[in-house]
Formats: structure tokens, sequence, C-alpha cells
């Protein structure tokens, strides 16, 4: 165990003690028992440190599209709350454009060359994504597509886009994402009962990103899966971490986009580091505790610059 590891265990320990204290209504100088109303606000607390300090075990992440920072900012007004609730990144960039580049750079630490949007059956990708790494250290991977007709569909339909689910390019782990990249509709269930994945990603349909819809749309959606995500013990226990990111601006704005990260530890905080797609590679490596994937090795890390305790 690393000595990092150790001190977030310790706080563990540390503020688990205090939950016993705070429902015990005991004081430090040996006095009266508070009220039952001092009580809960010290138990509320003291649960609340609890999950700040539990290590990021599970990483989600949800995209929007097609949208800079400012945009978000002001046509979010949702989901920016929550960026000052928790933290936001003032300096992410999307690697370049159109989307498919973008999604595969996050998936697999790479653009592979593309350059375009078409379909898995003109883009077969070889070796593994971050997906394929969490399964092959035995941990969860799970792809929750809106609006997809299929478990792992590899052709566009309706308002959903293939190209926006990128374990589908992966021919490599095809059995697996027949088997874990599933309709939008498996999520609540999955974080209901605390089966939320290490590597899991929520992509939304070309409504519900802002592609084809509006901002307002984009965020009413996020409200609530946010709180489908955060309605069960993977969020109320401390283990997961909530990204949301933009895979391209608008093409106006330098590739600037507003990336949200939501986890009890963090409070108000905003990170200037230059970050990247690549960055968000990474960090779900260093959830997994898996080798970086390619250009996600000399990526800046995520969780140095948000101040989040990682690992297995």
């Amino acid at each position: 165990m690393s000595r990092g590891h150790q001190h977030t265990r310790s706080a563990v320990v540390a503020v688990l003690l205090a939950v016993a204290l705070a429902a015990s209504g005991c004081t430090g100088g040996g006095g009266r028992a508070s009220s039952s109303a001092t009580e809960r606000a010290r138990l509320s607390a003291a649960t609340q440190a609890v999950r700040a300090a539990t290590p990021v075990t599970k990483l989600v992440v949800l995209m929007v599209e097609n949208h800079s920072l400012a945009q978000m900012r002001s046509g979010m007004p949702w989901t920016f709350r929550q960026a000052g609730r928790f933290a936001y990144a003032t300096d992410y960039r999307a690697i370049t454009h159109p989307s498919l580049p973008n999604y595969l750079a996050i998936a697999g630490g790479s653009t592979f060359g593309v350059a375009d949007d078409r379909p898995p059956a003109d883009h077969p990708l070889s070796g593994r994504s971050v997906f394929g790494q969490a399964i092959a250290r035995g941990l969860g991977a799970k792809v929750y597509a809106d609006s997809m007709p299929a478990a792992c569909a590899l052709s566009n339909s309706g308002r959903y886009a293939v190209r926006h689910n990128p374990w589908t390019y992966f021919i490599d782990e095809r059995s697996d994402c027949g088997s874990f990249d599933r309709p939008l509709e498996a999520l609540a269930g999955d974080a209901t009962a605390g089966n939320l994945p290490e590597a899991g990603m929520v992509v939304p349909n070309t409504c519900h990103d802002a592609h084809d819809c509006s901002l307002a749309v984009a965020d009413r959606w996020m409200k609530r899966t946010i709180g489908t995500l955060e309605s069960g013990p993977d969020w109320a226990q401390g283990r997961l971490a909530i990204v949301v990111t933009a895979d391209e601006d608008d093409r106006r704005s330098g590739n600037r986009v507003l990336t949200v990260v939501l986890h009890p530890s963090l409070q108000g905080k905003v990170v200037d580091t230059r970050l990247s797609h690549y960055s968000l590679t990474r960090l779900y490596d260093e959830v997994l505790g898996a080798p970086y994937l390619r250009r996600a090795r000399r990526a800046p890390s995520m969780a140095t610059a948000f101040g989040l305790a990682v690992g297995r």
C-alpha cells in the first residue's frame, strides 16, 4: 500500500470514529448528550467526511456535443451550478474535430489517425480501450448509450449515433462490447444496486447531447441522469466520481470545453491546469490502477490537478 493510500485510509478510520461519537451523542468534555437535531447534524457532517476521504474506484463520464466552455456555462445553468459546487477546469481542451476522434481519444488515448465520423466498419481498431483494460483487470466496464436499439449497435439508428459510442470501434473487444455496451435503460438499476462499473461512460442521444436540440434540453437531461447516478450507494459511499465534458467545441473557441468533476471531496474547486481528453484517459487508468494508454502516458493528471484520491 502506498503512503498516500495509507494516509487516506487513516483519514477514513478517523472520520468513522467521528461518526460513532456523533451517533452516541458523546462530547469531548463528558458533558450532557446533545439534542437529537445536533446529533443528526454531527452524523451528517461525519458521514460527508467519510465520503470525501474514500478513494475514487469508479468513474463515469457523461458527454455533451459541440459546445464551448462559454456556451455550456451560459446555456446549461444546472450543470454549471454543479461545476461551482464541486469542481471544473477552465483550460480543458478537446483534441481535434469532428466528433469521433475525440471519443476515441477519451476511450483509447489516441485518435488512431481517424479524422472523420464514419462507422466502425470503416475504422476497425486493434488494441485495448479503457473499458477493455478494466475487464482485463477483473473490474467492471459499461457504456450506457441513449436510444441505442441493441447492445453494441454498430450503425446509426434514429437519434443513436454510433460515432458517439467509442467502444464499438475496438474490434478486439467486440465480445465484451456486446455484453457490456448497453442501452441507457440499464443505468438506473446498476446505480440503485451499487453496480456501477469501474470504467463507465454515458452517451446521450443526439437530442439530449445538444447536437440536434438546445443546451437547455441537454441541461435537463444531465440533471436527471446525474441524479440517477447520485441516488445509489456508489455515490453515497464516496466511491464514484462523475465527469461531464464535451467532445469538441463549435470550432470558434480553440476547442476549450467545460469539464466538470463531481465528487464529495471537491468543494468549489477551479482548476486552471491545461488538460485534455488524454488527461481523461489517464484518469480512467488512475482509477483502474492500469498502465497509461498511449498518449495518456504524457498527459497532465486530472487526479493531481483536482486533488482526487484514486486507485485500488
